[in-house]
């Protein structure tokens, strides 16, 4: 059996580099800066990339390659490579792909840090930029100008869980030469390959679901070699390079993903339909909820539902925070993607940086709540959710 027909699980599990002459079963970590060089002509041989090896950790690593091949054999992709974080991904593929006088179109509902690198960073680099929403497919084409380089999308998107249209979008990219970049970091691998819809470029934030546990930064570009190549070059001379350990721990969590994303999703499940009956939630944001207009598209790309849930508690800004003080079990923290169930209040942390008419823009209100649903017994978190809501009536 070929080991690209294998199933995810399997393949997330039992992709492994060679093992040594310990015969380990589980993949060593290699703690080396750099490597050493049978002679001068295989030195030479290597720096000039007349064939593969392993010249600097900040280049490659045998953690890191094997973190990178398995995302490229879970994600579909021709090649990729690791980052030190998502944002690195997110900025060096910009960098690498997009030059003075391009023009990149982007959804506007993205994460705030990546919305603050396209509307304030790459303007300084002569780059400019359209903000369209999210799920109106005739925005996007409307945006196209002669120097459009580049679509930009998040789906589901951060944190309001919009859908993107991927096939569209895939078709838009083809039809005028652009390169479709996706962040997956939302669904991961598990719940959505956007190769398969046309993207080009694949990014992840490796700290999210794919760590699993809140423990390691990471961040990874997957894709068509032509595009992969060019990040790979930035990213390799500008130094945002992923530790070997992390690596390492992002290649273990990767055995686990399938199971803990089921897991995701199944609870989510449960805490929307708790949420979809409560008098004290004015609306309640899910991929799969049958409130959402483009449930139908999002089930046709997501395998699930995926693991965050948004909800619009009633009574504002002051009900929000009282809500929020009012938790006792579910963390108050800005990350997502953990075991732990962790509430998150966007309009004051995340997006804080974007002005009030841009967060509303994207349905961002004062008392919108972003919940990561973990691992925890699901009757668990709804009701520490309720009695939340309770107490801050």
């Amino acid at each position: 059996m070929k080991k690209n027909s294998k199933h995810f699980e399997t393949l997330a599990i039992r992709t492994q580099m060679e093992r040594t002459h310990q015969k380990e079963h589980s993949a060593p970590l290699y703690l080396t800066s750099s490597y050493w060089f049978e002679s001068a002509e295989e030195a030479k041989s290597l720096f000039a990339g007349e064939q593969e090896g392993n010249i600097y950790s900040r280049y490659t690593n045998p953690n890191n390659s094997e973190l990178a091949e398995k995302l490229c054999l879970l994600e579909g992709t021709e090649t990729g490579f690791t980052t030190a974080t998502g944002m690195a991904a997110v900025y060096g593929t910009f960098s690498a792909l997009l030059k003075q006088g391009d023009h990149i179109v982007s959804s506007s509902a993205i994460f705030g840090n990546s919305f603050s690198v396209i509307t304030e960073i790459l303007p300084k680099q002569g780059v400019d930029f359209s903000l369209v929403p999210v799920d109106e497919n005739e925005a996007w084409e409307k945006a196209i100008t002669p120097k459009t380089k580049m679509l930009f999308v998040e789906s589901p998107s951060n944190p309001t869980l919009k859908i993107a249209d991927l096939a569209f979008l895939g078709e838009l990219a083809k039809k005028h030469e652009l390169i479709l970049v996706v962040d997956n970091c939302f669904a991961t691998p598990y719940l959505q390959q956007p190769t398969k819809f046309g993207a080009d470029l694949v990014l992840h934030s490796a700290t999210k679901y794919i760590d699993g546990q809140g423990r390691v930064l990471g961040g990874a570009i997957l894709g068509k070699k032509q595009y992969v190549d060019a990040c790979f070059d930035f990213v390799k001379k500008t130094g945002a390079a992923l530790s070997p350990f992390n690596a390492w721990v992002l290649s273990k969590s990767l055995e686990t993903l399938a199971v803990r994303m089921d897991r995701h999703c199944d609870n989510a499940e449960k805490v929307v339909d708790f949420l979809d009956q409560s008098d004290d939630v004015e609306a309640v944001l899910y991929p799969f909820h049958h409130s959402n207009p483009r449930v139908e598209i999002a089930k046709a790309q997501m395998k699930k539902g995926g693991g965050l849930v948004g909800c619009l508690v009633k009574g504002g800004l002051d009900r929000g925070r009282k809500f929020l003080n009012a938790l006792e079990m579910i963390s108050l923290s800005a990350n997502l993607g953990d075991t732990r169930t962790i509430a998150t209040h966007p309009a004051s942390t995340t997006h804080s940086k974007m002005t009030e008419e841009e967060r509303l823009a994207v349905g961002i209100e004062a008392g919108f709540v972003r919940f990561s649903i973990g691992l925890e017994n699901a009757d668990d978190i709804i009701t520490d959710i309720a009695q939340a809501l309770k107490a801050s009536r």
